[in-house]
């Protein structure tokens, strides 16, 4: 009876390993064709993301428009003053915006943004990177 058991536990656990393994999918036959695939996947990500920009940057300027609609219609200065500036900085933000969607439609899809002036000249922190230990007299 044991060995019953033992060969019937060591079936399932074999049957459960067959059954949680999927099955890769084929190597591309053509190296181009796969690259192309790519391309085109990269392509339609980055349609998306410049629809869902637009779509964002247009929200953002309605609720400008309504900041500054208010604007005139504060009475007390020190609450005006706040308020416009609250309309210039997303005013800038969003003229910001516009130019760095311009730039990114311009490179098009696929193109890798760090090598094209995106990334900070001193890495990406925006840290310089700390000076070489230096030898000290002793």
């Amino acid at each position: 009876m044991n060995r019953k058991s033992l060969l019937l536990a060591a079936m399932l656990t074999l049957a459960s390993f067959s059954l949680a393994q999927t099955a890769a999918p084929p190597p591309p036959s053509d190296p181009h064709h796969a690259m192309a695939m790519d391309h085109d996947k990269i392509a339609d990500m980055h349609k998306q993301h410049m629809e869902a920009m637009a779509a964002d940057l247009k929200d953002m300027k309605a609720s400008l428009e309504q900041m500054k609609a208010n604007i005139p219609k504060i009475t007390d200065s020190a609450e005006k003053v706040r308020w416009q500036a609250n309309v210039d900085l997303w005013t800038k933000m969003i003229g910001h915006m516009e130019q760095m969607m311009k730039h990114m439609d311009d490179m098009g899809p696929g193109t890798d943004m760090m090598h094209h002036g995106m990334m900070h000249h001193d890495g990406m922190g925006g840290h310089p990177a700390p000076p070489p230990d230096e030898k000290k007299p002793q």
